[in-house]
């Protein structure tokens, strides 16, 4: 990689496209809102990069990790993010705040102590990610504290979403079987047309969390933090209550 002439190109206002990176460090370039389409980068230590609001489209990241990285507004649409040796990229200590991933590959993916406030994920493929000590949140003032995030349409089997405060945020669409959502605190949360078959929910809130059309067979109301004001559809109800030993009788009506 000739650093000068990509720094040239950068500082030019101009498009990376192609770029191949293997076994390096990313060198110290200010590449705020620089676009990258159909680049590889291998085994590449990302260090305290400026990456904020820069657009990679159609580029694989394959063993790479991310440290300090601020990459608050950033987009990647269509990228991949899974390692030959059957482990993600990782994100440690990263501002990723107001990011969004599209149609993206983050199997096995590590999120740790990472700022994820207003994060947007649609139509990627999390299976196994691990969520660790993240932040869906932000502090508006001392007693005001506001949270957003959205994983829509996602595919998140086996993933650690343990302890996530994740309240008013959506899941919506998104496939969560065996998923470890343990103490998380999803009040107020979208999780229409969810499959939660087997999800561990164990000391999760849910109330006023939305599951209607949602797959909740082997879901136990009775193992939950708290369920005032879920809301479910008809046909879920006798699931829910025969997961908590409950026998419902349909009268028949007299003719």
């Amino acid at each position: 990689m000739d650093i000068d002439a990509l720094a040239q190109q950068i500082s030019a206002g101009r498009p990376v496209s192609s770029l191949r990176i293997s076994g390096d460090r990313w060198p110290e370039l200010d590449c705020q809102g620089v676009s990258f389409a159909d680049c590889v980068f291998e085994r590449v230590q990302f260090s305290n990069p400026v990456l904020g609001d820069a657009r990679f489209t159609n580029c694989r990241f394959v063993s790479c990790r991310f440290v300090h990285a601020g990459l608050a507004g950033a987009q990647f649409e269509g990228c991949g993010f899974s390692g030959e040796d059957g482990k993600g990229c990782s994100f440690a200590f990263s501002d990723l705040q107001r990011a969004g991933f599209g149609a993206s590959d983050l199997r096995l993916a590590v999120f740790d102590r990472t700022e994820l406030f207003a994060l947007e994920m649609r139509d990627c493929n999390l299976t196994g990610a691990k969520f660790a000590k993240v932040d869906f949140s932000r502090a508006l003032s001392r007693k005001q504290i506001e949270t957003r995030a959205s994983f829509l349409a996602c595919k998140m089997d086996l993933a650690d979403l343990s302890g996530s405060k994740l309240p008013g945020c959506s899941l919506a669409g998104s496939r969560l079987r065996e998923a470890d959502l343990s103490g998380a605190d999803l009040t107020d949360a979208d999780l229409r047309d969810c499959d939660l078959f087997q999800a561990i929910l164990d000391g999760a809130k849910l109330g006023g969390a939305d599951l209607t059309g949602a797959e909740v067979s082997g879901l136990n109301l009775a193992t939950l933090a708290g369920f005032a004001g879920l809301r479910i559809g008809d046909d879920q109800m006798f699931t829910l209550l025969d997961a908590m030993g409950v026998a419902v009788r349909v009268r028949e009506r007299e003719r």
